[in-house]
């Protein structure tokens, strides 16, 4: 009884903070899902652009959200041990590795805009996904600032003021594309171009607000840097921000580089099975927030706890979370599993793209409960910076299990998109139970060798 009580009110104060930062991370997906609505009404082929340059984009924007992942654990700690000074030293090269990063890859992918033909996409296909896509790789720079303020915010306990803004964020991004995408208010009808403008407009007035606010805040503004001054930066702790960013990207590049895999197969099906994809894929990240967030939370909750010399507490954290997780995945497993014609047809008006994307849906009603199941283990273990063998493991579960099984499945069997999707779900069963029992180890009561905490 004891255990349970302590888990209980563990999971209370995870729910706390948990809450705020799954609102801030379903209203991110919702800029996506409301680009794929619009943009879907446009046509099929706009879609399955989109579809593609996102897949593409997917890859290089995980690796950035990776290497920036440290922030949140590292002010975390220094927030748990009670030293602000350190917790400003974090967010200072946070910022720094986010600006550099951010212009770096922003100028990489302009460039790779112009070889977008080399996946073997359908001609049309490519043709509307070039503007849009160079416009989204722009975006990066103001989402990298805007990612490592909002991890130092809910760091520091402060996870709903971030939340409010994103929100704000999704409402412009709706506005702007009703006025872009279809030409309202006497603007150019851009289609999916202007899905793109939109989104990048969101994005630069969301740093821009948070920034605001943080300078609002007494016991937040001391721990700013100030603009036009210098601040100092040093080599040891970008590495030691590297030794966890760096797996931590990897794990996030196998799992989403599978899935950008896994549309490139569904673009080698045709048109329609990759609009189907979308949608699919559109609902399954919308649900997929509600874990992540819970991730985050669960991150931040164990990375205090180390710092504050409670290794006792790190079991129930860990545990009351993942369990919180698989209960409510469940329940959107139901929703997908009954509802899936219903909801394909609110993102398309064609009959064949809508009959595909049900039959996704079915598939992903049954990967649900593992999806939230290995990304709120790889959280709890980020925490703790236990990085590098999760980094394995998402590595066998999807380039060694999903990707091979999606091929075989989509391309020597009858089962076509379907196959792809099944793959997909096997990967992901095989990361949840194995980041499970990893978990299990890491917060063993007695520490476990080769287990870093």
């Amino acid at each position: 009884m004891p255990a349970i009580r302590q888990s209980l009110s563990e999971l209370r104060q995870t729910l706390a903070l948990a809450l705020p930062i799954i609102g801030g991370s379903v209203s991110q997906i919702l800029m996506g899902l409301t680009d794929s609505a619009m943009v879907g009404h446009v046509g099929k082929v706009p879609l399955a652009a989109s579809a593609f340059a996102g897949s593409v984009f997917g890859v290089f924007f995980v690796a950035g959200i990776g290497l920036l992942a440290p922030v949140s654990v590292l002010v975390a700690r220094a927030h748990g041990a009670g030293r602000p000074e350190e917790c400003a030293r974090w967010l200072r090269h946070g910022l720094a590795v986010a600006m550099a990063m951010g212009v770096g890859l922003a100028l990489l992918l302009t460039g790779l805009s112009t070889e977008l033909h080399r996946f073997g996409q359908p001609a049309e296909v490519v043709a509307a996904a070039n503007p849009f896509f160079v416009i989204i790789a722009v975006s990066l720079i103001p989402t990298f600032l805007f990612q490592v303020l909002r991890q130092f915010s809910e760091a520091l306990g402060q996870p709903w003021q971030p939340m409010i803004i994103l929100f704000l964020s999704v409402g412009l991004n709706a506005l702007f594309d009703w006025v872009l995408i279809f030409g309202h208010l006497g603007a150019p009808a851009l289609g999916l171009t202007g899905a793109g403008c939109s989104t990048l407009l969101a994005r630069c007035l969301s740093v821009l607000l948070l920034w605001s606010w943080l300078h609002r805040q007494r016991a937040i503004e001391t721990m700013l840097p100030r603009l036009g001054h210098s601040a100092s930066l040093a080599w040891p702790h970008f590495r030691e921000m590297f030794q966890i960013g760096v797996p931590v990207a990897g794990q996030l590049l196998f799992e989403v580089g599978a899935f950008s895999s896994a549309a490139l197969l569904m673009g080698w099906l045709g048109t329609v099975a990759l609009a189907a994809h979308q949608i699919a894929v559109s609902c399954a990240s919308f649900t997929f927030m509600f874990p992540l967030g819970l991730a985050m939370a669960v991150s931040i909750r164990m990375s205090q706890a180390v710092g504050a010399g409670r290794r006792a507490a790190l079991r129930p954290i860990g545990f009351g979370a993942l369990g919180l997780a698989v209960a409510v995945m469940g329940g959107f497993a139901l929703v997908f599993a009954f509802a899936g014609p219903w909801i394909a047809r609110g993102f398309t008006a064609d009959p064949d793209v809508a009959a595909v994307a049900a039959r996704l849906l079915v598939v992903a009603a049954f990967f649900q409960v593992f999806d939230g199941a290995q990304v709120v283990g790889s959280g709890a273990l980020r925490g703790l910076t236990d990085v590098k063998v999760p980094t394995v493991i998402t590595f066998i579960a999807y380039w060694l299990v999903a990707l091979p099984a999606a091929y075989l499945l989509a391309f020597h069997t009858r089962l076509g998109p379907t196959g792809v999707w099944i793959g997909l779900a096997a990967g992901l069963a095989s990361a949840a139970l194995l980041l499970a029992w990893r978990l299990a180890r890491a917060t063993s009561p007695r520490p476990q060798p080769g287990v870093a905490v």
